[in-house]
């Protein structure tokens, strides 16, 4: 991925929302198929042990134990045994919402890795398993930060890549013109569409509006010249946009509750 994708990418994930839907391990029967589907939810699937098929679109694979799959939502699955030695697998079902869309909606990645410490990656979904099926709040947010830990070893193995319809819609969106202090309108005409639907698209990828999204953005390029750059504040406001000092340090202070004078020197001082 280039420095955009990965900067839109990161943008996106402050708005990532994780949902498990089921967690089990489960020994699979000779009778375990199931053809044709298109589930709404991604799917973890680490074997331990047995043999099967599985087919995701186009692709098909046969995991063995010591492999982990990652099939997306949204794509035509199929599934089934290939001998009387089915499946012991922990499985997960999740969703990875950011707006209206799955976060592998957005990623072009292998449907399965081979994982190097089985002992640690059981662990996990052995405590993944065990937290789903407790009532408390806490493991809640516990069973969230496992899962998390599992999709971040996944994408940290594969080569990560964006998605072609995906990266279009990027291109689209004018990423240069984001600092600046311009309108929805002026942004919308910049990136030939109507201001009505640029608000729809950002509240459907990004969960926000744009304005909010742009007024994020400057703050980003402020906290990076503040902390790179021995710029002025009045030269700072003015590459990010902003009218007058003034106005820049009351936005920066609200977003970040330091004023930008502080925020350098509480930064710089711990480099």
């Amino acid at each position: 991925m280039n420095s955009q994708q990965i900067t839109f990418l990161s943008d996106l994930l402050q708005n990532l929302q994780i949902h498990i839907l089921e967690a089990h391990l489960t020994q699979c029967t000779t009778s375990w198929k199931e053809l044709n589907f298109t589930p709404e939810h991604n799917k973890l699937y680490w074997i331990l042990e047995g043999e099967g098929w599985v087919k995701v679109d186009h692709q098909e694979l046969n995991p063995v134990p010591g492999q982990l799959c990652l099939l997306p939502a949204h794509a035509l699955h199929s599934y089934s045994t290939i001998s009387d030695r089915p499946y012991l697998k922990y499985w997960c079902h999740f969703t990875a919402h950011i707006g209206s869309f799955d976060l592998f909606q957005w990623l072009d990645i292998p449907l399965f890795i081979q994982i190097q410490s089985v002992e640690q990656m059981t662990a996990w979904f052995q405590e993944l398993a065990a937290l789903h099926h407790e009532p408390s709040l806490t493991s809640r947010l516990r069973e969230k930060a496992i899962l998390l830990q599992i999709i971040s070893s996944y994408l940290e193995a594969v080569p990560v890549q964006v998605l072609q319809k995906r990266t279009d819609e990027m291109d689209r969106l004018g990423q240069q013109n984001l600092h600046k202090s311009i309108t929805v309108e002026q942004m919308a005409k910049s990136v030939h569409l109507h201001p009505n639907y640029l608000i729809k698209y950002f509240k459907k990828h990004f969960g926000m509006p744009p304005a909010k999204y742009m007024q994020r953005k400057r703050i980003d390029m402020a906290k990076f010249l503040l902390t790179t750059t021995s710029l002025s504040m009045k030269e700072i406001a003015e590459q990010t946009g902003y009218e007058d000092t003034n106005h820049f340090a009351k936005s920066f202070r609200k977003d970040t509750g330091f004023p930008p004078t502080e925020y350098r020197m509480n930064v710089q001082g711990k480099v």
